[in-house]
C-alpha cells in the first residue's frame, strides 16, 4: 500500500550527529500549541519529533531548515516544497513568542502573565489590544507578520535591538502612535517589516558580490552592530517623514517610498559615520523633498522641449512686468535711509518716495525714523524723474569716493548707490538692507528703462515663473507634448452641420 501523500522520506542534519533518514507527516504543520499565546510558525509539531529523535530536550527551541542556499525555514506556508529526497537541517528555533513579548513589556510595562492568571478570554483580548499598539499587521498572532522573507526573522531582530538599546526613543514612539486615531498612527510593527525589506533592497543584502558594483559606505565599518543601528535612525525618520506628510494608514506606500528616497539620497552623499548619516538625514525632510523634486520636474527633457521653451519665453514679459510693478508700487510707499554726515557721530535719518504718479522723487531730512509713511507734503525737495539720468552703486558712489569712505565695513559698501541728475549732482543712498536695497536699485532702473539685474529680481523670476508654467500645464501632467503643433486638418467639404440661429 503507497504511503499517504502527505508522508515525504527525507534525510535530516543536525551538527556533530549522523544524518537520519526519517519519515515526516506534512500536515502535522498545520498543528500549533498554546492557544492564547502568539504561535512561534517555525516550531511546529514535526520539528519537535525530529529532536526527539536524538533525546533533545527544550524541543520548543528547536526548527527545520531546508539545507541549501536559502535555508527558510519550513512552515505551513512552504510546506508542500517539501519532496521526497529533500535534505533539511534541523537548527535552532528563533525564539519569536519571547521577543514579541519583550518588545511588549519594554513599551508598555507589563510582565508576562502566568497561565492561570485571569480567564482565556481575557487575555486574549489584553494581547490583541497591545499587539494592535505596536502596529501589527495579525493582532492576534503578530509571529505570523514575519512568515514573509525577505525579510523574515531580521526585522523582529532589528525591532527587539531598537527596543533595547534606544528604549526612550521607542517607547516614545510607540505611545505616540497609539494615543492617534487609528487612521492616523503610524504602524510600528509593520513599518518596521517594510522597513528591513527596503534596507536590504538598498544594500542589496542577499546577493552575492557584483565585481560591477561600486558602491562603499564606510559609514557600515564604524560599528560593531553597524546594520541594526542603521534601521533605528531609519526607523526613527520613517516616524518623522509620517508626521510631516501627516500621512494615514491609506498613505503607507506614500510615506515608504519619501523614506526610501530620503535614505537613499543621504547615501550618495558618502557619510563617513552613522552620526554624519544621521545629522544629514535630518536635513533631506519631506519639504526638502518636494523641493529637489521639483527642481528635477522642471529640468526633465519634457520642460527642455521646444514647446515648453517658447512658453517660457512668451510668460517672462509678462513675469518682468509684473516685477516692475510691485518694485514701483513699493517705491511710492517710500523707505527712510540713514544719512551719514561727515561727523558719523551724528547720524541722522531722511526718507525718500516715489510720486503715485511716478514722476517726481520726494525726499527729506527727519530728526528720527519714523512709524509708518511719511506724506509728500512733509518732503520739502523734490527731484524729477525726467532729470535723472543713471544708477551708479558700490564703489562707483561718490559718497564711498570720499576720503576714509572706503575704510568703511563691506556691509555698508553693498548697501550703497546713487542717483545721477543733472551734470554732475547725485542723490546718494545707503539702503537699511539688502532686501531694500535690490528694491530701490530695481525700481530706479525700471524708471530709467533700463533691465532690473539685482538678485531680488532673478529670484522672483524664478518663482513666479516656475509657479505660472506649473498652473498652464496642469491639464498636461502625463501628456506627452509634440515637438511640432499637429496640422490644421482641411476644410470641409461643406458646413450643413451648422446651426442656423436666424
Amino acid at each position: 500500500m503507497p504511503p499517504p501523500a502527505d508522508i515525504v522520506k527525507v534525510a535530516i542534519e543536525w551538527p556533530d550527529a549522523f544524518p537520519k533518514l526519517m519519515e515526516i507527516d506534512q500536515a502535522e504543520f498545520s498543528l500549533t500549541f498554546g492557544v492564547d499565546l502568539p504561535v512561534v510558525s517555525v516550531s511546529l509539531v514535526s520539528a519537535l519529533r525530529t529532536a526527539a529523535a536524538w533525546s533533545l530536550g527544550n524541543h520548543e527551541h528547536f526548527a527545520l531548515q531546508l539545507a541549501d542556499t536559502t535555508n527558510f525555514y519550513i512552515t505551513e506556508k512552504n510546506r508542500n516544497d517539501i519532496k521526497n529526497g529533500s535534505i533539511l537541517r534541523l537548527t535552532t528555533s528563533p525564539a519569536q513568542r519571547d521577543i514579541i513579548f519583550e518588545l511588549r513589556r519594554i513599551a508598555f510595562d507589563v510582565e508576562c502573565e502566568p497561565n492561570n492568571g485571569g480567564s482565556m478570554e481575557k487575555r486574549k483580548s489584553m494581547y490583541t489590544r497591545d499587539y494592535k499598539k505596536l502596529g501589527f499587521i495579525n493582532h492576534v498572532n503578530p509571529a505570523v507578520d514575519f512568515t514573509q522573507i525577505p525579510p523574515g526573522m531580521l526585522a523582529l531582530d532589528n525591532m527587539l535591538y531598537f527596543a533595547r538599546h534606544h528604549q526612550d526613543a521607542y517607547i516614545r514612539m510607540v505611545l505616540e502612535n497609539s494615543s492617534r486615531e487609528d487612521k492616523h498612527e503610524c504602524p510600528f510593527g509593520r513599518s518596521s517589516i517594510e522597513l528591513t525589506k527596503m534596507l536590504c533592497e538598498i544594500l542589496r543584502v542577499g546577493e552575492l558580490p557584483s565585481e560591477n558594483c561600486h558602491d562603499f559606505h564606510p559609514m557600515f565599518f564604524t560599528h560593531d552592530r553597524s546594520f541594526e543601528e542603521f534601521f533605528c535612525i531609519c526607523i526613527q525618520l520613517l516616524n518623522k517623514t509620517w508626521k510631516e506628510m501627516r500621512a494615514t494608514s491609506e498613505d503607507f506606500n506614500k510615506v515608504m517610498q519619501v523614506v526610501r528616497e530620503q535614505i537613499m539620497r543621504t547615501l550618495t552623499l558618502k557619510p563617513n559615520s552613522l552620526d554624519q548619516f544621521k545629522s544629514r538625514l535630518q536635513n533631506m525632510s519631506y519639504t526638502e523633498i518636494l523641493k529637489i523634486r521639483q527642481s528635477e520636474r522642471m529640468n526633465q527633457e519634457d520642460f527642455q522641449s521646444r514647446p515648453i521653451l517658447e512658453l517660457r519665453e512668451k510668460i517672462q514679459p509678462e513675469i518682468m512686468e509684473l516685477i516692475k510693478q510691485q518694485r514701483l508700487n513699493r517705491l511710492c510707499e517710500g523707505t527712510c535711509f540713514r544719512k551719514i554726515s561727515s561727523r558719523r557721530r551724528q547720524d541722522k535719518f531722511w526718507y525718500c518716495r516715489l510720486s503715485p504718479n511716478h514722476k517726481v522723487l520726494h525726499y527729506g531730512d527727519l530728526e528720527e525714523s519714523p512709524q509708518g509713511e511719511v506724506p509728500h507734503d512733509s518732503l520739502q525737495d523734490k527731484l524729477p524723474v525726467a532729470d535723472m539720468k543713471a544708477v551708479v552703486t558700490g564703489k562707483d558712489c561718490p559718497h564711498m569716493k570720499e576720503k576714509g569712505a572706503l575704510k568703511q565695513n563691506k556691509e555698508v559698501l553693498e548697501l550703497a548707490f546713487s542717483v545721477l541728475y543733472e551734470s554732475d549732482e547725485y542723490l546718494n543712498f545707503i539702503a537699511p538692507d539688502k532686501h531694500e536695497y535690490c528694491v530701490w536699485t530695481d525700481g530706479l532702473n525700471a524708471l530709467l528703462g533700463k533691465e532690473m539685474t539685482s538678485d531680488y529680481t532673478k529670484t522672483d523670476m524664478d518663482t513666479l515663473l516656475s509657479m505660472e508654467m506649473k498652473l498652464r500645464l496642469l491639464d498636461l501632467e502625463n501628456i506627452q507634448i509634440p515637438e511640432a503643433p499637429p496640422p490644421i486638418p482641411k476644410e470641409p467639404s461643406n458646413y450643413d452641420f451648422v446651426y442656423d440661429c436666424n
